[in-house]
């Protein structure tokens, strides 16, 4: 039986720098360089958008991604707890995320859902990561893959959550 097509989420193509004012190119700016456990987030995430979109067991999903590009780059103990733990943990996820957002989680786009996924299961399940870390990590994954300003709802949705999860080490902000 062949499995079904995957589906495949890749960053926008972002667009070229502007042209200096003097009419001049402007100058080559080169990213920083991915970390391993970027890498390793950005592989999970396309885990579990494609385990939420096409569904079936996480072993598909993981199969696909292991052969994307750079994959061997990625830290793969991370990869391995965020996918597994993610499909494993989604039922206790979703809880944590219904409290803090304003729809079903199966409204929600598959790539925040998978973020949000994501950035809880970091808070819950990594406490040697801080918690604006996580947070960070997962608001950058959805500026590079998710919608337009999805990256400003992930934000909002982890700083509660993180309120929820870590309160001693982050306060609600003051009023």
């Amino acid at each position: 039986m062949s499995r079904p097509p995957t589906p495949e989420i890749v960053p926008p193509a972002k667009s070229p720098p502007a042209a200096a004012p003097d009419g001049a190119a402007p100058a080559a700016k080169r990213a920083p360089p991915r970390s391993a456990r970027r890498r390793s987030r950005e592989f999970a995430l396309q885990g579990l958008y494609r385990w939420l979109v096409a569904g079936g067991d996480g072993a598909a999903a993981e199969g696909d991604v292991r052969e994307l590009e750079d994959f061997a780059k990625c830290d793969r103990a991370h990869f391995d707890a965020l996918l597994h733990g993610g499909i494993e943990q989604a039922a206790a996820l979703d809880a944590v995320l219904v409290r803090h957002i304003d729809r079903k989680t199966s409204l929600l786009s598959p790539v925040e859902h998978a973020v949000l996924m994501i950035g809880v299961y970091e808070l819950m399940n990594c406490l040697e990561i801080p918690y604006r870390v996580a947070i960070n990590e997962a608001v950058e994954l959805a500026k590079g893959f998710g919608g337009t300003d999805g990256h400003k709802y992930v934000n909002g949705v982890l700083d509660k959550c993180a309120a929820d999860l870590r309160p001693n080490e982050a306060r609600p902000a003051r009023r």
